[in-house]
C-alpha cells in the first residue's frame, strides 16, 4: 500500500497515475482466457460478416459471450505485451490488495506474477485505520496465493507518543517477520501528518525510530520508505502534472501555503539521514524516491548511498514524460538499483472485472514503454518506448526485487 489509497486507477493507495489504455479494435481473432474458459473474440465482425458467420458456426459450441463476471477482452497489442511480460516472471514490488478471488488468482498465474503486498496505517480510510486486522487479512492472502504474494508489514506511527512505542513496534514487526514478512513500510504520514507532543511534525530520523531501523537491519529485512509527495503537492496547482488528479480528490495532502508545514526538502533530508546513519539497512525509496522530476538528483542519491534503491510505483508517467534518451541512459547506468512497482490496489469494494482490466492494462503499458520501441499515447502526448535490452528488463522486472528484498 505504498501509496494513497482511495484513488481509482493504477495508483491504488498513495499515489496517482492516470494510465493510458492500449488501443482496441483489432481485426484478428484472439484467444482470451475468461472466467476459467478459453473463448474466441472476433474484432470488427460487422466489417467481416461472412468470415464471422463461418467462424461462429464452427465455434458456436464452445464460444461464449463474456458475462458480467468476465474480464473485458484485450486488444492484440495488449495481449502480446502481457505474453512478453509474463515470460520474464515479473515481480511487482508495490501493490495494496484487500481482497482476492478466482479471477485474480488466475491472472497472477497466467502472468507468472509475484506481488509484494504493502500495509499502511491511514487514519483517513476505515479499512486502513487498524493494523492487526490488516496483518491478519494479509497473511491469509499470502497463504492462499500459491506463492504469488509476499508481505511488507508496517507499524502504527500514530502511537508515537507512547512510552513503549519503539519496543511495541519491534515486537510486532518481529512477529510478522516470523510469519514471512520480507520488509517494513513507513508512509508519508511520517513527515506530513503526525506531530509529537510539542506540536512538531515527526520526521523519519526521529530518535524514537532508531531502534526499529536497527531491528529491521539485524533481521536482514528491507525498509520501504514513502516520504514526501510529488512536487505539485507543494504548489502551484498544475493540471498537467500526472499526480494532480490525486490532490484534487484528496485535498488533505495538498499542502501549498500551509503555515508551518515542512518543506519537501526537509522531509527528504530526514530520510537521507536514516540512510547515512544506517549503512547496513537496505532502503527502497518508493515512487522514484519522491524525486520524480529530477533523475539527476536520484542519480546523486544512488551514487552517495549504496544501500538505497528506488521503485517506479505510480511514477511511471513521470518517466514517460521525460526525454526518452535521458530516461534510457539513467536506467542503463542504474539498472541494478531500480525495482518495478505499480501501486495498483484492490480495495475491499473493488469490482473485479474493472480492477483486473486496469491491472492488466497497466502491466501491458509499462512493458511496452520499457521493453519496446513502440509509440504510446500518454497524457495526450506521443511517447517513444525505451527498447531496453533483455538483461536490463530482467533486472528491473524481477532480479532486482529478489536482491533488494531477500525472501521475496
Amino acid at each position: 500500500m505504498l501509496g494513497q489509497a482511495n484513488q481509482t486507477r493504477v495508483c491504488g493507495q498513495s499515489f496517482p497515475c492516470s494510465c493510458a489504455r492500449a488501443a482496441t479494435g483489432s481485426i484478428r481473432t484472439t484467444v482470451l482466457s475468461l472466467n476459467s474458459r478459453e473463448v474466441f473474440v472476433i474484432g470488427s465482425a460487422r466489417a467481416f460478416a461472412p468470415v464471422a458467420l463461418i467462424l461462429s458456426m464452427v465455434l458456436s459450441s464452445t464460444a461464449q459471450a463474456p458475462t458480467s463476471a468476465s474480464l473485458p477482452a484485450k486488444s492484440s497489442d495488449e495481449e502480446s505485451a502481457l505474453v512478453a511480460f509474463a515470460a520474464i516472471h515479473p515481480i511487482d514490488v508495490h501493490v495494496h490488495v484487500f481482497k482476492t478471488g478466482a479471477a485474480f488468482q488466475k491472472m497472477l498465474g497466467r502472468l507468472n506474477l509475484r506481488l509484494l503486498n504493502i500495509l499502511v496505517i491511514d487514519d483517513t480510510l476505515a479499512y486502513r485505520k487498524q493494523l492487526q486486522p490488516q496483518i491478519d487479512d494479509a497473511l491469509t492472502l499470502v497463504r492462499s496465493s500459491h506463492g504469488h504474494i509476499a508481505l511488507c508489514t508496517t507499524f502504527d506511527p500514530y502511537k508515537f507518543d507512547s512510552a513503549s512505542f519503539s519496543s511495541d513496534a519491534i515486537k510486532q514487526i518481529n512477529r510478522d517477520f516470523a510469519q514471512g514478512a520480507v520488509a517494513v513500510k513507513i508512509w508519508k504520514n511520517i513527515g506530513m501528518e503526525i506531530k509529537d507532543s510539542s506540536g512538531q511534525y515527526v520526521m523519519a530520523d526521529d530518535p524514537n525510530f532508531e531502534p526499529i531501523y536497527k531491528d529491521i537491519a539485524s533481521h536482514g529485512k528491507t525498509l520501504m520508505t514513502h516520504q514526501a509527495e510529488p512536487d505539485v503537492a507543494w504548489g502551484p496547482a498544475d493540471v498537467s502534472d500526472p499526480s494532480w488528479t490525486y490532490y484534487r480528490e484528496n485535498p488533505q495532502w495538498y499542502v501549498a501555503n500551509r503555515p508551518g508545514f515542512p518543506s519537501k526538502q526537509r522531509i527528504l533530508e530526514a530520510r537521507d539521514h536514516v540512510l547515512a546513519n544506517h549503512p547496513k539497512l537496505r532502503m527502497v525509496g518508493v515512487h522514484l524516491g519522491s524525486m520524480e522530476r529530477d533523475l539527476d538528483n536520484i542519480a546523486s542519491h544512488l551514487d552517495k548511498y549504496p544501500n538505497f534503491a528506488i521503485d517506479t510505483a505510480a511514477r511511471m508517467e513521470y518517466l514517460m514524460l521525460t526525454p526518452p534518451e535521458k530516461v534510457r541512459a539513467f536506467l542503463m547506468k542504474y539498472q541494478d538499483r531500480v525495482l518495478y512497482g505499480t501501486d495498483l490496489d484492490l480495495p475491499p469494494d473493488a469490482n473485479f472485472p474493472e480492477a483486473l482490466q486496469e491491472w492488466q492494462s497497466t502491466y501491458a503499458r509499462d512493458w511496452r514503454f520499457l521493453a519496446t520501441a513502440e509509440t504510446l499515447s500518454v497524457e495526450g502526448k506521443q511517447i517513444q518506448g525505451l527498447n531496453l535490452p533483455q538483461p536490463v528488463l530482467q533486472k528491473i522486472f524481477r532480479s532486482n526485487a529478489i536482491r533488494w528484498l531477500p525472501g521475496l
